[in-house]
C-alpha cells in the first residue's frame, strides 16, 4: 500500500509546471532487481561481463565469466546481444523468489523462439519464455501458464508480466493489455537473463533493459509501460 500511495503522490506532483518524471527507483523495497538501459554495463571489448544492478539493494548484478557466453553491447541503444548459438547468458549468485505478487517489465527484440527472457539457471523448468511469435509462457516451482498476444508480435517489443494475490498472470504489449489471462501458482525464482537450466532454450535477438518488482498495482503498471515506451 505504501508503494502504492507513493507512486500515485508522484503521478499527480507537478514540479515547474511539468509532471514529475517516475523513475524505477520510486518504488523502493519493491523493486527487487532493475537492470537498466545504457547503465552498469562493464565490458571486455564489446562483450559484456556484468549488469549491475541499480535498484536500492543492489543485490542481483548479472555477470558471465565465460568469454564464449557473453552477450554483445550496442553503446548506441544500449541493447545487449544474445546468440543462442553459443548460449549467451547473464547470471546473479543471489537468486530472487516471488512467491506471491511480482510485475517483471522489460524491453526486446527478439530474433527466434523458444527463447528464455530471465529464467533459473540453477532449478530446472522455472523461467519466462518465448514459445512462438506470439506465445509467452510463465513456469514456476508448481505450475506453468501460457498466453498470447492476440494484436502484435513478440519482436520488437516492450512487455509487462504481472501475477496478482490470486495468482492470475496477465501481461501487456507495448502498452496494451492482452486478453490473455492465466492462473499460476508456486514460486517462481530468477537468476538469469537469456537462458533457463541447465544452460538450454537461450535468448536469441536483443534485450534493452530488465525490471523486476515483488509488487503489482495498475499505477506501477502504467508508470512502467510510459517509461519502457521511451527506451
Amino acid at each position: 500500500m505504501l508503494a502504492l500511495k507513493q507512486a500515485l503522490s508522484l503521478v499527480s506532483t507537478k514540479k515547474t509546471g511539468t509532471v514529475t518524471a517516475w523513475s524505477p527507483s520510486d518504488e523502493g523495497s519493491n523493486l527487487i532487481a532493475w537492470y537498466k538501459n545504457k547503465v552498469g554495463i562493464s565490458l571486455n571489448g564489446s562483450e559484456v561481463e556484468g549488469w549491475i544492478d541499480s535498484s536500492d539493494s543492489g543485490l542481483h548484478t548479472m555477470e558471465q565469466a565465460d568469454p564464449d557466453e557473453r552477450p554483445v553491447y550496442n553503446a548506441a541503444t544500449g541493447s545487449l546481444t544474445f546468440d543462442s548459438s553459443v548460449s549467451s547468458n547473464l547470471q546473479t549468485l543471489t537468486q530472487m523468489s516471488f512467491s506471491g505478487e511480482f510485475t517483471i517489465g522489460f524491453k526486446m527484440n527478439a530474433t527466434g523462439t523458444n527463447n528464455t527472457i530471465i529464467g533459473d539457471n540453477t532449478t530446472s523448468n522455472e523461467y519466462f519464455k518465448i514459445t512462438s511469435a506470439t506465445g509467452l509462457r510463465v513456469k514456476t516451482d508448481a505450475d506453468l501458464g501460457n498466453l498470447t498476444v492476440v494484436d502484435n508480435t513478440l519482436t520488437d517489443v516492450y512487455v509487462l508480466v504481472t501475477r496478482n494475490a490470486s495468482n492470475v498472470v496477465r501481461f501487456s504489449v507495448d502498452g496494451v493489455l492482452q486478453a490473455s489471462a492465466v492462473t499460476v501458482t508456486g514460486t517462481s525464482d530468477i537468476d538469469a537473463i537469456g537462458i533457463r537450466a541447465t544452460n538450454v532454450n537461450s535468448f536469441d535477438g536483443e534485450i534493452f533493459e530488465v525490471q523486476i518488482y515483488d509488487t503489482q498495482n495498475s499505477t506501477l503498471t502504467s508508470n512502467i509501460n510510459t517509461y519502457l515506451a521511451n527506451i
